[in-house]
């Protein structure tokens, strides 16, 4: 009666194993993938407010410390001109590293298979 329990158990705990090695692929490029999309979606969005990319569009045409005259607005737009495409460039660079680790992401499954399989036939 034991013996026939444990490989009853033996049976059971391979076969969820297997389903799960099997749904794997599904679940990393499905629901997985979505995770990880939206994950790097909020970092991206959480470094355009770090940098403030909105704020500084906004008051483009706000002269700094209140200075009205020709040159006090020339000089404040010119350098908020500086600083947005600045700040744009650091999002932009972002952007492609966050571009790089979800295509990462997409890859590294197959480059895990691969190497196992290199290994197995070597």
């Amino acid at each position: 009666m034991a013996q026939a329990n444990i490989g009853v158990l033996i049976k059971s705990i391979l076969q969820d194993k297997a389903k799960e090695i099997l749904y794997f692929p599904f679940w990393w490029y499905g629901k997985g993938f979505l995770i990880a999309l939206n994950f790097l979606w909020e970092k991206i969005r959480g470094m355009e407010a770090r940098l403030g990319l909105k704020i500084w569009a906004k008051n483009l045409f706000t002269p700094m410390f209140g200075q009205r005259d020709f040159a006090g607005i020339a000089i404040s737009f010119f350098m908020r001109v500086v600083q947005i495409i600045g700040r744009f460039f650091i999002l932009v660079l972002w952007m492609i590293l966050m571009a790089g680790l979800l295509l990462l992401w997409l890859g590294l499954p197959i480059f895990v298979v691969l190497g196992i399989v290199i290994n197995l036939v070597a």
